[in-house]
């Protein structure tokens, strides 16, 4: 490639690839909008320090503003910091819109030339090397700037800020920050806030064991000012420190709730009790506030009277998971007796056991649902867009049209749907039908001789095919929803050994009776779904084969996220060919998360995932399993896009130390 403009060729020249190729078509031949589309999926580091030196058009075209305006540097593991710099030098006064978030690789000098990009409007800082005087600097070239996303780590100091940065921060209308120590961070200089989005993360000992407190230190107790506030959301990771913090946010809140607010959202893992302050704040929202979204700890609802008092108006997102909420309740005082809610997108009854029993407290786990009241809710949420009905039971009785699956199929603008694996079982185990064969006898024991899962074996889910044509509820329901980008199929019992925001619980109950109806034909039949993107099977105990992944590998180009765990019986990997055949056929799978006891991560593993080119993030949970470090390292020899891999089994931990240091000097 040429390395100047003073190679390029004159406007009256041809490209030198047309004359290799004269008379036939040329990508430069296409119309500047089509060559901008095409530009668009192209890195913008690539685009500025590669591509704008072929050929003049190209240098034309890659210096267009709506390439220019927004810069999407997160997770771009291959930008570095000299083309970082170049890129700012070149077009920084142009963007408008710049995504830094997680690039940790970049020097906190790199981070610095931010400030060049003077017409910044929207930034994402968040996960960068960003010191108190760093970021004064910044932000006080940055008068524009209105959205802004950081991390506050310890040391955070905000008398380093200078009054040119203060005055920055106090027009930012949207701020997201990540919270690694106590403290309010630069939420006191942001005096016209509209939208407040906080991730607390702060650990409850620090690296020297030392116990923290959740009391802020003295210059930090500065007064947020909320007045302006429309959207509240706060996100806790576990720890009883992030619960303490969140108490000062909140109780700043309950002394005057804004008027305007719209959307409070809270996600606790565990319990989170109520305080004097809490209260006045929810008394106050019932009393002054009409909300659109609204999500609340567990313990803030489940046997109050909260949710009878609250007002909604045109509500989009509605949350109430693990809350003890009835389908009367839902319907009467939340969904407005069943009425037209057409502006609700998304609705999480996660681990409500009783949202669609008249009663929620004399139902038991195998009784089943009310089908009017889940028949009532479609009705009204016809539009939804996200939906989540896990972790709890949900057994449909026996009818014509009453099935919840056969409910669901009218939600035609599903794109995220979430059912645990007994909702989807076409009726209730009798006694005179034949159990179906344990796991156990469908592949010889051991992993000796592997059973080949041939392609040709899997049903076809497409009429007119050869293959048989299952006709289950389950597989009629993904054919209504042939738009369904994410796909959550858990088990009502499953609990994860390595939890992400859950307290891990070791002691797992078994799989619901009716999930045993549920097995490889029901998996084949996700093969439907041509836009699916990101797919979570967990405790499907009847998988025999594992036959229904290769369908989905061959039919689901689209995916990018795939979560398997305790598939089969536990105590054997029945599934292991079937997934070496699936993951030949997902090129773009970018994430891989497996959770099975005895998994062997051996060379026929790792030599089938080497084929998923576009592979990023690899974590393996395997209690008792084992892995072949030979194959690890190969592995991570040619898919070189890897930058998480994360293996938890029962391998010693110095042969983890070894194989770790290792990779760490082979990068």
């Amino acid at each position: 490639m040429a390395s100047s403009g003073e190679d390029l060729p004159s406007d009256g020249d041809s490209p030198p690839a047309a004359a290799a190729v004269a008379g036939s078509a040329h990508l430069l031949g296409f119309s500047d909008e089509i060559l901008l589309h095409i530009l668009s999926h192209v890195p913008s580091t690539d685009l500025v320090v590669n591509v704008r030196h072929t050929c003049r058009k190209l240098a034309e075209l890659c210096l267009d503003k709506s390439l220019t305006h927004t810069v999407l540097l997160q997770r771009d593991y291959e930008a570095g910091e000299d083309q970082v710099k170049q890129l700012v030098r070149e077009i920084g006064r142009e963007i408008q819109q710049l995504n830094m978030a997680g690039c940790y690789w970049l020097s906190g000098a790199t981070i610095e030339h931010v400030a060049r990009c003077r017409s910044l409007v929207k930034a994402d800082l968040s996960g960068c090397h960003l010191t108190s005087l760093r970021l004064s600097k910044v932000l006080s070239a940055l008068q524009r700037l209105r959205s802004l996303a950081i991390d506050v780590s310890p040391g955070f100091d905000a008398g380093q800020l200078s009054r040119e940065c203060k005055a920055t921060l106090s027009r930012v209308r949207e701020l997201r920050q990540t919270l690694f120590t106590p403290s309010y961070g630069v939420v006191p200089c942001c005096t016209s806030l509209e939208k407040l989005l906080l991730y607390f993360e702060i650990l409850d000992r620090t690296r020297e064991g030392a116990i923290l407190s959740g009391q802020l230190m003295v210059g930090q107790s500065n007064v947020p000012h909320y007045q302006n506030l429309r959207v509240f959301y706060a996100r806790l990771a576990p720890g009883y420190i992030n619960q303490e913090v969140v108490r000062l946010y909140l109780a700043v809140l309950s002394d005057r709730t804004p008027e305007n607010l719209h959307a409070f959202l809270i996600s606790v893992p565990g319990s989170f009790a109520e305080s004097g302050a809490t209260q006045n704040l929810l008394d106050s929202m019932a009393r002054n506030v009409v909300l659109d979204a609204l999500q609340l700890p567990k313990s803030w609802l489940s046997g109050s009277a909260l949710l009878q008092h609250m007002r909604f108006h045109n509500p989009f997102y509605l949350s109430f998971s693990r809350c003890t909420v009835s389908g009367s309740l839902l319907m009467q005082h939340i969904l407005n007796g069943g009425k037209d809610l057409r502006s609700l997108a998304s609705l999480n009854l996660s681990g409500c056991a009783h949202c669609l029993a008249p009663d929620s407290l004399l139902r038991r786990a195998e009784d089943d649902i009310d089908s009017g009241i889940l028949e009532m809710l479609v009705a009204a949420c016809r539009n939804l867009r996200h939906l989540n009905l896990s972790a709890a039971h949900h057994h449909s009785a026996e009818g014509p049209g009453r099935h919840l699956c056969q409910l669901l199929a009218r939600l035609g603008h599903l794109r995220s749907l979430s059912l645990p694996v007994c909702s989807v079982a076409d009726s209730a185990p009798r006694a005179d039908r034949k159990p179906a064969q344990p796991a156990m006898h469908a592949v010889p024991c051991g992993f000796g001789k592997k059973v080949r899962i041939g392609v040709q074996a899997c049903p076809s889910p497409f009429p007119g095919q050869a293959g048989p044509q299952p006709s289950s509820v389950f597989w009629s329901l993904l054919k209504s929803l042939p738009f369904l980008q994410r796909l959550e199929l858990i088990g009502s019992n499953f609990s994860s050994a390595m939890p992400r925001n859950e307290p891990a619980i070791r002691n797992s109950l078994p799989p619901c009776s009716r999930a045993q109806s549920v097995g490889d034909a029901e998996v084949a039949a996700i093969g439907q779904l041509a836009f699916l993107r990101h797919l979570t099977l967990a405790q499907l105990p009847s998988i025999l084969t594992g036959s229904g992944l290769v369908s989905i590998g061959l039919q689901c180009q689209q995916l990018q996220s795939l979560s398997l765990a305790n598939l089969g019986m536990m105590g054997k990997v029945v599934y292991m060919s079937a997934l070496s055949d699936m993951l030949k056929h997902c090129k773009r799978l970018k994430d891989l998360r497996l959770e099975q006891p005895y998994f062997s991560a051996n060379a026929q593993f790792f030599q089938a995932l080497s084929q998923c080119s576009a592979l990023q993030r690899l974590c393996l949970v395997s209690r008792s399993g084992t892995l072949q470090p030979e194959a690890v390292l190969a592995f991570m020899a040619r898919c070189l896009h890897v930058v998480v891999c994360h293996m938890f089994t029962g391998e010693s931990l110095a042969a983890c130390r070894s194989l770790q240091q290792t990779l760490l000097r082979s990068r």
